[in-house]
C-alpha cells in the first residue's frame, strides 16, 4: 500500500470516528435516567401524617423543591437527575423528621422513604 493510499484511509478513519463518538455521546445523554423518590410521612406512632411539608434539597444547585403529603400522608417527586444527590425531610407544626439523602452512586430509579416525625424543629 503506497503512502498516498495509508493517508487517505488514515482520514477515512479519522473521519468516521469524529461521526460515530458525537453520535454515541448524544445517544448517552438522551437517555440519561431519571428516578423518583415517594413514599410516606408518618409520626411516631407510625400513623400517616396528611398535609406535612416534605423537602427535597438539591445538592449541586441548593434548590429546594416542597411538597404536601396528601391525604394518605404520601409524597412523590419524579423526574430526578440520577447524577445528582438529593436530601429529603418532612416536617408538620413544630415536629420534623430526619434527613434521608438520595446519593448519586444509588442506581435505583425508584426510591422509597417513609419519613418519620419525630423531634422538634429546631428555633432560628
Amino acid at each position: 500500500m503506497s503512502v498516498r493510499a495509508m493517508g487517505v484511509l488514515g482520514a477515512v478513519v479519522a473521519l468516521a470516528l469524529l461521526l460515530v463518538v458525537p453520535a454515541h455521546a448524544q445517544k448517552k445523554d438522551s437517555q440519561v435516567q431519571l428516578r423518583t423518590v415517594h413514599g410516606g410521612v408518618v409520626d411516631k406512632n407510625d400513623t400517616p401524617v396528611p398535609g406535612s411539608i416534605v423537602y427535597l434539597l438539591n445538592v449541586k444547585t441548593q434548590t429546594v423543591t416542597t411538597h404536601f403529603a396528601d391525604d394518605a400522608g404520601s409524597y412523590r417527586f419524579s423526574g430526578l437527575d440520577a447524577n445528582v444527590d438529593y436530601e429529603v425531610h418532612a416536617e408538620h407544626g413544630d415536629m420534623m423528621s430526619g434527613t434521608r439523602t438520595i446519593s448519586s452512586f444509588d442506581t435505583r430509579r425508584d426510591i422509597d422513604y417513609t419519613l418519620k416525625l419525630s423531634r422538634k424543629k429546631e428555633s432560628r
